[in-house]
């Protein structure tokens, strides 16, 4: 009987060991592919005056004109929700829609002769007149968040603070499709505000010094631009700047607008490579 046991006992171990063994190797994970991607270098050719109060949400280039969008965060009662245009002579934002804090405004498109405006956790869209600026509409999504905005020119595209962006169709203002945006082959997330460029999204990542490049045929993150030194250099002659937030595009003469929330400077840049 005991030699019986003792081949039981050896067949139990043995075969306790082949379990443990199998179970470690299912619960190994193997990290993905690191792919490359490319540094995407510029120059700085000028600078513009920015408002030292703009809690910066929303930054685009239309009709010759720089728009801004504002935040009003609760427990800043200095900031207000505005939709103004820049006066690049004295820094100062020009409001033309005044919410004040009854909101916390996000990212704005302009398209089809309508303003779009997200709210950051109402997750209602306003829309306005983009000639007299009235409100003319509103409508529900279903994002838990609302963060950025920018346009192909056919769809809407927001991002929410995930590495989601999604796109809505302008005449039904319902959802036509998503992306899931991948850097390296993981999840880029915190996706903030947004420049539709030549096929391609341009992407500030929430507290972070880089703007991501987006392929919207893969989802993938194609290129990195540093952004530090301008982020470094708004803090030194604003101590009270936050983070690098606001991307706007003049496609006529390939200049891009790089600014934050209270960067005293919105910095103008010709990128070397689009």
């Amino acid at each position: 009987m005991k030699k019986i046991f003792s081949i039981l006992f050896v067949l139990v171990l043995l075969n306790s060991c082949s379990s443990d063994s199998k179970k470690t190797e299912v619960e190994t994970i193997t990290p993905k592919t690191e792919e490359l991607v490319a540094t995407i270098n510029y120059d700085v050719i000028g600078k513009l005056p920015h408002d030292l109060t703009a809690f910066t949400e929303g930054l685009l280039f239309h009709n010759n004109q720089i728009f801004e969008s504002t935040g009003a965060p609760a427990d800043q009662p200095q900031y207000k929700t505005v939709i103004g245009i820049l006066d690049t002579i004295k820094g100062k934002i020009n409001p033309k829609i005044n919410i004040g804090r009854d909101f916390f405004g996000e990212g704005i498109v302009i398209l089809n002769d309508k303003i779009y405006q997200l709210t950051y956790k109402n997750q209602i869209c306003y829309m306005y007149d983009a000639k007299t600026y009235k409100q003319i509409g509103q409508f529900p999504f279903k994002n838990k968040e609302g963060w950025g905005m920018t346009t192909d020119g056919t769809s809407i595209i927001l991002s929410d603070g995930t590495n989601l962006l999604t796109y809505w169709d302008p005449k039904t203002l319902k959802e036509i499709k998503t992306i899931y945006v991948t850097n390296g082959g993981y999840p880029e997330n915190a996706l903030n505000e947004l420049e539709y460029v030549d096929g391609y999204i341009y992407a500030n990542v929430w507290t972070k010094n880089y703007i991501v490049k987006i392929d919207l045929k893969s989802g993938k993150v194609v290129g990195v631009m540093d952004c530090s030194e301008l982020t470094n250099e708004a803090h030194k002659l604003n101590p009270e700047a936050d983070v690098l937030n606001g991307i706007a595009y003049d496609s006529a003469t390939k200049r891009m607008f790089i600014t934050g929330k209270m960067f005293p400077s919105i910095y103008v840049i010709k990128l070397r490579s689009l």
